[in-house]
């Protein structure tokens, strides 16, 4: 039973593509939920990443990175769920990279209300080759906004992670939890499966597949401690289906591998996994399929 000040909220992660918003997620919940890759915009839907401790839930939403480059449907309806990710949250973090603001970085800070807490999360902090210049770019950041805070970490290798929950805490109101102390996401396994193939697609394709390229889940069924899954990646021209099937089918076949054995770490079960590719020219702009897709 909650204690009579358990605090739960929700905290959006917002910020331009390629910050690391996905790997912050994962690892403070300490469980992969949210997939990453090197692309830009990889993270396309809200997923809500939940961390229960003794004192507070929280309701971690992971936000697709504003786009401000391209305008297909698909894009405007990611930027729409960041605006109103962050109209519904009761805290933000906000995430740059170390020693980067540019005018994307801007573009975002822009959205950001002031009714609310703000925190400034400085990102990939490892990988900063000289140390000494952290300081003065936390003194020019302060000036961009009234932070409630900032906090340098790396996502990638869990430091300062804890003192990030610590510095949230504190501005979740006080509300019994809204979720189960096991529950780690609100998304079903059906969407996690697409997401987990649509992760080796970008991973192992690279450059060769464009941006323009999902995952439909077909079927889905539970069979005692078996999952059946079949799925679809969808591209938008017959040239992409050869390079992602690959000679002899090797390339699809990495790719089914690789998500199934994410998908049983996740699941907790066996996965039977069958994965085919379809050319559908334009979905990227079509709203229905879109919608049939997940998409808000």
């Amino acid at each position: 039973m909650a204690s009579p000040h358990f605090r739960t909220g929700y905290v959006a992660i917002v910020g331009r593509p390629n910050v690391g918003k996905s790997t912050l997620l994962n690892h403070l919940i300490q469980q992969k939920i949210s997939i990453t890759s090197k692309k830009a915009q990889t993270t396309r839907h809200r997923i809500n990443g939940i961390l229960t401790d003794e004192q507070s839930q929280f309701v971690f939403v992971d936000t697709p990175g504003f786009q401000t480059r391209h305008s297909s449907q698909l894009n405007q309806i990611m930027n729409r769920t960041v605006i109103q990710s962050i109209r519904e949250v009761d805290i933000i973090l906000f995430v740059i990279e170390a020693i980067r603001f540019d005018e994307r970085d801007k573009g975002v800070l822009k959205l950001l209300p002031a009714d609310r807490p703000v925190i400034l999360v400085i990102n990939k902090v490892d990988q900063l080759a000289q140390k000494t210049q952290l300081l003065p770019f936390i003194e020019s950041m302060a000036k961009e906004f009234n932070f409630a805070g900032i906090i340098p970490v790396s996502a990638a290798r869990g430091i300062q992670l804890t003192e990030l929950i610590d510095m949230v805490r504190p501005y979740l109101p006080e509300s019994p939890p809204l979720f189960g102390e096991d529950e780690i996401s609100d998304r079903s396994e059906r969407f996690l499966a697409a997401e987990m193939i649509r992760e080796k697609l970008f991973r192992l394709m690279g450059e060769e597949i464009p941006y323009s390229t999902t995952v439909r889940i077909d079927q889905f069924t539970v069979e005692g401690n078996l999952r059946r899954i079949f799925a679809c990646i969808l591209v938008e021209k017959s040239n992409q289906k050869a390079i992602v099937i690959g000679k002899n089918g090797e390339k699809l076949k990495i790719i089914a591998t690789q998500a199934r054995q994410d998908m049983e770490k996740l699941f907790g079960s066996k996965v039977y996994l069958e994965v085919w590719v379809k050319v559908k020219n334009g979905w990227a702009d079509d709203i229905n399929t879109l919608k049939s897709l997940g998409y808000e």
